[in-house]
């Protein structure tokens, strides 16, 4: 009787564990998927750069990426995002790439998910808005893509530079292709008559921040102040002591936050949507809203 009662007190401990590991992993599935996953951290920095004219001293500056528009990405939960960057009242929106997504729908899908996510960034108050190409919009097609982002607005920098002009001074913003499914040409985005000009720093839009180490073997990426990408999505499953596990190609070396990469100023954001799965865990999306300085003067 005894040993009979040892062993319907064991199995029935065992099915309890059993039940509390399974309602533990319900418990942090629905955490990861509907919490965390819509919860936005914005993230303030400044940007420093060598001789910034003091007209663009404080200038605010947002910078977001990765939105994956109806993979997972809800359109509340874009216009969500969308009123967050209002309250921060920037002067300049730079959006670093994977508008849409290439899977696990059709390109056709991913073509009309560029027209949504498009007319809900135009609600965005800042009517200065740039971005470049993720390897996701290279895939479901630059072309649709870049028509619909901009007959609403967004300025797509594609191997391609524009001056940032305020008070008779200015810096340069520049952008390249995706460096994982496109044809990026940091030469042509950043020729030489905007190469270290005095008081006029570059900034480089790129989506796939790996590429920095090829870009500071490049005579244009000597010119580059700072590197603004995104992609790795910071590797949106963090499990707590352990190094990200699933990192994208261009992905895998720097994934999130800043790092001095030779002369470049690298910063990675970890991006507003998802991939693979419609989770975060330890990694919630991001805002970053950037604060110019000179660095000279720092």
């Amino acid at each position: 009787m005894g040993d009979f009662s040892h062993a319907v007190h064991h199995g029935l401990s065992r099915r309890r564990l059993l039940q509390a590991g399974l309602l533990g992993g319900l418990g942090i599935a629905l955490y990861a998927g509907e919490v965390e996953r819509h919860w936005i951290e914005t993230a303030h920095r400044d940007m420093l750069l060598p001789g910034l004219a003091p007209a663009f001293e404080g200038m605010r500056i947002v910078q977001m990426s990765d939105i994956h528009m109806d993979e997972f990405t809800e359109p509340f939960f874009l216009r969500h995002v969308v009123n967050t960057v209002n309250s921060l009242k920037p002067e300049l929106v730079l959006i670093t790439g994977d508008f849409v997504s290439e899977w696990p729908a059709s390109r056709k899908f991913g073509r009309g998910a560029a027209w949504q996510c498009a007319e809900i960034l135009d609600q965005l108050d800042c009517r200065a808005r740039y971005g470049v190409m993720g390897n996701h919009d290279v895939l479901v097609g630059k072309g649709p893509v870049i028509e619909a982002l901009t007959a609403h607005g967004i300025r797509i920098l594609e191997n391609d530079h524009v001056a940032i002009e305020r008070n008779g001074a200015r810096w340069w913003l520049a952008g390249i292709d995706d460096p994982l499914t496109g044809q990026p040409d940091a030469e042509t985005a950043i020729p030489q008559s905007i190469r270290h000009n005095k008081n006029e720093p570059v900034v480089l839009m790129c989506h796939g921040p790996d590429y920095a180490d090829d870009l500071i073997h490049l005579s244009s990426g000597q010119a580059v102040n700072q590197m603004l990408s995104g992609h790795t999505h910071g590797g949106q499953v963090r499990i707590p002591f352990l190094p990200p596990t699933h990192l994208p190609p261009m992905g895998q070396k720097y994934i999130e936050g800043s790092f001095q990469v030779g002369p470049i100023q690298l910063y990675v954001n970890r991006g507003v949507g998802t991939v693979g799965v419609p989770f975060r865990l330890d990694c919630p999306p991001e805002i970053t809203l950037f604060t110019l300085r000179n660095s000279e003067q720092s």
